[in-house]
């Protein structure tokens, strides 16, 4: 397979990192002149826009990590010659934009794969499986934290102080996309936010309220100015830019047991569910696996044919869950979603 990406950026130079490594990369495209050095140092051929590549490069498949705002904009240039596309999260800057796109490649039947890559990680699957099989008998409640410092120079960068770049848009959609793969579509969202920890046009914190279409409710904490082990950087040891620790970023209860993310621990009643009654728990094992390997893997089977994982209308159904979130703390009122 022949792929090119787009954007060389941090994801972008971590996609042509693996590509190149299993023997794919053929282009990177960015215009940074210190993209050209990357990609000669990568074995590939640098272009400096996407139409330079498409009119040069015989592709089986794009990898897109431009800018959010770019996405579908480079999503239309790759639908003109029907190539497979794995688009980076958010599929899209707005949900508006994203269904247009969704419904151009449905109709034309070219596969997007959106890097939603925490649904490829075996401990994600090993506990969407367990739901699904019944380990936990109905859902009824999850709970979920991101809380992290991130350093005071982060903010350095101008656009990072600004509103759009806070935890609600840049970090929240990677743990909607997985509360959505657990337990199924959000209906309703409830939502507050405040800027008191830094004193920045920008968010720092949020606390949110989840409705689930099958009856489930869930509450999610989230803050990127809180000293905290509880965030999915932290407990599922898949990024090794992050320190690891023994705690938990999800909890999911249900009406016959509940289940921990990402330590896998079920607890469950042995005989008579009451809480007058003794619990015992277990641990489910997951195989061991880089969630980007197992997405590019992925990735070349979708370019052969294989339906993706994380389809470009599931990746827009997060975006939409995350403007809800945005849209429920800046007024203050209940938003419902229509996933129609």
């Amino acid at each position: 397979m022949r792929i090119g990406v787009f954007g060389a950026g941090l994801i972008g130079r971590k996609h042509a990192e693996l590509v190149a490594r299993r023997g794919h990369l053929i282009a990177l495209v960015d215009p940074d002149p210190k993209a050209k050095a990357l990609a000669q140092q990568l074995g590939c051929t640098h272009y400096p826009s996407p139409e330079a590549c498409l009119d040069a490069a015989q592709l089986d498949g794009v990898i897109i990590a431009t800018p959010n705002q770019m996405h579908v904009e480079h999503a239309r240039l790759c639908m003109s010659l029907r190539l497979p596309m794995l688009i980076e999260k958010p599929i899209s800057g707005q949900a508006s934009d994203a269904r247009a796109l969704v419904a151009e490649s449905e109709s034309l039947g070219i596969p997007i794969l959106v890097g939603h890559h925490r649904r490829h990680n075996p401990k994600a699957q090993r506990a969407a499986r367990a739901m699904r099989e019944g380990d936990l008998g109905k859902i009824v409640a999850v709970t979920g934290h991101f809380l992290l410092y991130k350093p005071d120079e982060y903010f350095d960068v101008v656009w990072r102080r600004l509103p759009g770049a806070g935890p609600v848009f840049i970090n929240l959609i990677h743990d909607v996309d997985l509360m959505r793969f657990f337990v199924g579509e959000v209906t309703e969202v409830m939502a507050m936010q405040s800027s008191e920890a830094r004193d920045l046009e920008v968010e720092d914190t949020a606390s949110l309220m989840l409705r689930f279409e099958n009856g489930a409710l869930g509450s999610f904490v989230l803050s990127d100015a809180a000293v905290s082990p509880w965030s999915w950087e932290f407990t599922a040891a898949e990024n090794s830019a992050y320190p690891n620790v023994s705690a938990n970023a999800y909890q999911i209860a249900g009406t016959h047991g509940a289940l921990s993310v990402p330590d896998l621990r079920l607890w469950r009643h042995p005989q008579k569910r009451s809480w007058w009654e003794p619990m015992e728990s277990r641990d489910l094992t997951a195989e061991n696996g880089d969630p980007f390997e197992r997405q590019f893997s992925h990735f070349l089977k979708v370019c052969e044919g294989a339906t993706p994982l994380v389809s470009a209308r599931e990746g827009l159904r997060s975006l939409e869950v995350v403007e809800a979130v945005k849209q429920a703390a800046t007024t203050g009122t209940l938003v419902k979603l229509d996933h129609a």
